[in-house]
């Protein structure tokens, strides 16, 4: 840190941070260069930077294509990806409690869809894609959820975080370019003179601070070391709009570690030999005829002949140039495919998933698929608490804020992430479930299915596994019992026909009407004896 930097100053606590970032910056660069080299722009770009072109696409399809599938699991369509769970103990203090909790399940389930409209409606999937990807090659990326609605993305070069021992956010500052024109006439009359179209490429470097207090956040902004007017404020601890998402944790350091960096050596492997390849392909297309020297036949002769033409010379006298690397270039095929397939396996690619065989069950493709998608665990963890739950109580507390959701008690109410890894917890309670009774099935026979197996809870507990809402789905046993009364009297009816079904109808009646009279004489005659 140097020591003459003001760092009760935005620009000055990022010239602080500023140099524990690089590192983190390098290695960033590093792996966008050999995937998506748009992603981490080299140091000092603009409009007219001319970006290196990988000779290989595997990293870019392997970063789309993983960013794309934890899009999937972090924010589903049409499902939400969390749920309000209510607090057993704290609704235990609520008097009435039991009469009171269907109620608020089924407010709950109300709020849940709302903000999954939200997330709908305000492009935040946008954002969080791009995020990913970020976060993939860079390992770090820092979104803010606007107030207006989208989900805004920084990326590594364009800010700087400190965090505690322990891995929380103490501070964070940004820093964009903006054009003079665009500062508010208060902002150019507090910095004091007029400001240069001409320096820093005709842009001036706006940083924004959020600092950690003891209670809230401080937030303010500045332009050439003036703090703007009426740009100071506040945010609660819990209601940070600023997130600052790592892809892995790593214990006493501010930044993570990308994805793509972990496979930075299979990468760097892979477009030296495809460059090799192509080079070497191109070298090997070229078409070149060696005429003898000392020969009878002539080059002028052969170059200006017309296709088909008849002209003197001797065939011995012309030869082709040929490389006759073809061994060569096949160990070189061979190690690429094997580091295709590698990378493959690790970007979760479906060709990678399916081995070359002539016959490749389905069953063998989920459960490779199943496993490559169980690697992930530790990522979907540290996104759903650095992500998905924040995100959860900014949306929830800005729809509050303009009404357009009731304030949610969350000393009883709590949300849990339901996708993710405890997706995958499901899924591995889904093949256990399947197991136990398909192998009943086998050792006891379908019989034993029939008498020991609860098919309703069975039905529901797989619905569950697959995140299926089963109300109105699956029937309830007062639905079951109307249904085999209906088949029971309609059989009944064509059996013994109407006028003997209606006498066995009323000869049930007369039964029941009797049973119940003997049942209330029993009780008074009960009473009568306990109170003599």
């Amino acid at each position: 840190m140097k020591g003459n930097e003001n760092t009760n100053s935005a620009q000055g606590l990022f010239k602080s941070l500023e140099n524990q970032r690089y590192t983190f910056l390098e290695r960033a660069r590093d792996s966008a260069k050999l995937t998506i080299p748009t992603l981490v722009p080299p140091e000092g770009h603009n409009y007219a930077t001319k970006y290196f072109t990988p000779f290989q696409g595997i990293g870019a399809r392997g970063v789309n294509n993983l960013a794309s599938k934890l899009l999937l699991a972090l924010l589903p369509p049409n499902s939400p990806f969390f749920r309000l769970v209510i607090d057993p103990f704290e609704l235990q203090k609520l008097e009435g409690a039991e009469e009171i909790k269907t109620e608020m399940e089924k407010a709950l389930s109300q709020i849940e869809r709302a903000v999954m409209r939200e997330v709908e409606t305000s492009a935040i999937r946008v954002g969080v894609y791009e995020a990913l990807r970020q976060l993939l090659v860079a390992g770090n990326v820092l979104v803010n959820l606007q107030e207006e609605g989208g989900l805004r993305v920084f990326k590594l070069d364009s800010y700087v975080v400190k965090r505690s021992p322990e891995g929380a956010v103490d501070s964070i500052v940004t820093k964009e370019k903006l054009s003079p024109a665009s500062l508010p006439a208060k902002v150019k009359q507090a910095i004091g003179k007029e400001i240069d179209p001409e320096s820093n490429d005709g842009f001036v470097e706006l940083f924004t601070a959020i600092v950690r207090g003891k209670k809230k956040w401080d937030v303010w902004q500045e332009v050439k070391g003036v703090t703007i007017p009426d740009s100071r404020g506040s945010y609660p601890l819990d209601k940070n709009p600023y997130l600052a998402l790592r892809f892995n944790r790593i214990d006493g350091e501010n930044y993570g570690r990308g994805f793509v960096e972990e496979y930075i050596g299979d990468l760097r492997s892979l477009e030296g030999l495809t460059q090799s390849i192509v080079e070497g392909a191109a070298a090997a297309s070229r078409c070149l005829f060696l005429v003898a020297p000392n020969g009878t036949t002539r080059a002028k002769t052969l170059a200006d002949a017309n296709n088909g033409a008849i002209v003197q010379g001797s065939a011995n006298d012309v030869s082709t140039l040929q490389l006759n690397k073809f061994n060569d270039f096949k160990v070189a095929l061979d190690t690429v495919n094997t580091i295709s397939q590698r990378l493959g396996f690790a970007f979760l690619m479906n060709t990678s998933v399916q081995r070359q065989a002539e016959r490749v069950t389905a069953e063998e493709i989920r459960y490779m698929a199943q496993e490559l998608e169980s690697a992930l665990g530790g990522t979907y963890s540290i996104l759903s608490q650095e992500f998905q739950l924040p995100l959860v109580s900014l949306l929830m507390g800005r729809m509050e804020k303009a009404k357009r959701l009731p304030k949610t008690p969350m000393k009883i109410v709590k949300p849990a992430i339901v996708t993710g890894v405890e997706a995958l917890g499901r899924g591995n309670d889904l093949n256990k479930l399947d197991l136990f009774v398909a192998s009943l099935g086998q050792v006891l026979g379908p019989e034993a299915i029939d008498r020991y197996v609860n098919v309703s809870d069975y039905l529901a507990r797989r619905a569950t596994a697959i995140g299926i809402d089963t109300e109105g789905l699956i029937k309830t046993e007062e639905q079951l019992a109307q249904e085999a009364q209906a088949a029971q009297m309609q059989q009944m009816t064509q059996t013994m026909g109407p006028q003997g079904l209606k006498s066995y109808t009323d000869l049930t009646m007369k039964a029941a009407d009797q049973s119940q009279e003997a049942g209330v004489e029993d009780e008074g005659g009960l009473k009568a004896r306990i109170g003599q």
